[in-house]
């Protein structure tokens, strides 16, 4: 059986980049590039940070290009400084060069080539918002008919929204931000055919990043990808912090693990609700990641990221 061709378009935050660790070390999966588009992140460090852990995992082969989309709602500086943490830390940063390629052209035009020249529909892995892939299918429409699906963590369905009123005073807290962030390339996609498989809130909500598993994570310190892991996640304990785009990424690799339903849906885009994604009977039809196996989900992670 040939391996899924998958392209990674994440925003770089820290699941992000562990969504990107975990997709590299699927056998069944063949990853065609990575672009991270400038939402969650500071996108010079963001892209510095992902080529070093194509490095560090020894996927030289995979290019990473860089976006130049802008959306509506801009992520809090709180949460997109955690790029340029990461970007420092010693483990990254033990070779003097960077091997793994940076396209000179934007993300969005990389995508629209890539997927044009794709022998087989390609799967869309989104750990951030579509902004990046609605651009490239306005610069190039007919690459709709090349993309098997789109698995996006994003929206909330019934479980409210993640966008806080200390960032968004004129907002009502309905949205997650991946949407927020741009709720008009959102509806862009949702107008489209191509197939959608959405993790909202109301599954990451459920699958928190326990201290049991950051504990067994932790004895794994012989493993260099361990010891990464392990120093991202520390930078998240003093909040309460989920599995967003960890638990959305192994979908690709172990569906099995989920219960998926399908909704009709609709994006609101204007308005203090902008970016909620809401049923709407007669709306969108997408499936739903609703339920995952979280014993099997973390020993899964577990196994993955010991190396």
């Amino acid at each position: 059986m040939s391996k899924q061709l998958v392209l990674f378009d994440c925003d770089g935050g820290i699941d992000d980049f562990l969504a990107l660790v975990l997709l590299m070390r699927m056998e069944d999966v063949r990853p065609i590039g990575a672009i991270v588009t400038p939402a969650d992140c500071y996108i010079c460090s963001a892209v510095s940070v992902t080529r070093k852990i194509l490095d560090f995992i020894g996927h030289y082969e995979v290019p990473v290009a860089q976006s130049t989309v802008r959306g509506i709602n801009p992520f809090p500086s709180l949460y997109r400084r955690d790029s340029v943490i990461i970007d420092r830390f010693p483990i990254l940063n033990e070779q003097e060069t960077i091997r793994t390629p940076l396209i000179e052209e934007s993300g969005q035009i990389f995508t629209a080539k890539v997927l044009q020249s794709a022998p087989e529909p390609v799967t869309l892995m989104v750990t951030g918002p579509l902004t990046n892939l609605a651009a490239a299918l306005d610069l190039a429409p007919e690459i709709e008919t090349k993309i098997r699906q789109i698995v996006w963590m994003g929206g909330s369905l019934k479980a409210g929204g993640n966008v806080e009123k200390n960032f968004a005073p004129e907002h009502d807290g309905s949205a997650e931000w991946n949407v927020y962030w741009d709720p008009i390339a959102a509806d862009r996609i949702w107008q489209t055919n191509i197939p959608i498989v959405l993790c909202p809130l109301d599954l990451t909500n459920t699958v928190p990043v326990t201290s049991e598993f950051t504990t067994k994570l932790a004895r794994n310190r012989h493993y260099p990808l361990s010891d990464f892991v392990g120093l991202c996640y520390a930078l998240t304990s003093p909040q309460d912090y989920y599995c967003w785009d960890v638990v959305a990424t192994a979908y690709l690799d172990r569906p099995e693990f989920y219960q998926v339903g399908e909704w009709e849906t609709a994006i609101v885009t204007t308005g203090i609700s902008q970016g909620q994604t809401k049923i709407q009977p007669g709306g969108r039809k997408i499936k739903v990641m609703e339920k995952v196996d979280k014993e099997s989900f973390f020993a899964y992670l577990l196994q993955q990221f010991s190396a």
